[in-house]
């Protein structure tokens, strides 16, 4: 283990939790058995942007629905594992079928479930209020709470380091209004 800002610059590939993470953990059940979530538009339009600057993005959630999927394919996210139960298993597989070594992949989870899958990545990252073990287990810590601009937060600083944050100004899209 390196240096902190060193070792971000070899990140090529992020890989989030959910629920926690990109959310602040609460969930409204429907009848439908889906669930509904408030997500922070900050941390989406980090996500659009490392896309489309060329890095690889995986979601590994014990979350489940079909609005939880909607969010992450309008981000452009193709590969989305739900209702995981052995995410460590699911992250290997991933990494292996991507051709990823252990160094340059982050993972940021929050609570217990994320603890294997931390300590296997080599830069596990964690939301300001993970439980304890997540934040023992994190290499980095950040200011934001889940749902609170974490994920723009790493994926910022994984950009800057590799100088490709706000490439040019005209953002991830231009789409004219209608």
């Amino acid at each position: 283990m390196g240096n902190f800002k060193e070792d971000i610059s070899k990140v090529t590939t992020f890989v989030f939790d959910v629920d926690g993470v990109f959310t602040d953990g609460g969930i409204m059940p429907l009848i439908d058995g889906d669930f509904l979530r408030k997500y922070n538009a900050k941390d989406g339009y980090a996500i659009a942007y490392a896309i489309k600057q060329g890095y690889k993005i995986a979601i590994i959630t014990g979350g489940k629905g079909a609005n939880l999927e909607l969010r992450f394919k309008l981000l452009g996210i193709t590969s989305v594992y739900t209702n995981c139960s052995d995410k460590l298993s699911i992250l290997k597989q991933f990494m292996a079928e991507q051709n990823l070594q252990q160094g340059e992949v982050l993972f940021m989870g929050d609570d217990i479930p994320d603890l294997e899958v931390m300590r296997y990545v080599g830069m596990p990252v964690a939301p300001n209020d993970a439980v304890s073990e997540i934040i023992e287990a994190a290499r980095y810590v950040s200011q934001f709470n889940g749902g609170c601009g974490c994920v723009r937060d790493i994926v910022e600083q994984v950009l800057r380091a590799n100088d490709d944050w706000a490439k040019d100004s005209r953002g991830v899209t231009c789409v004219p209004s209608a």
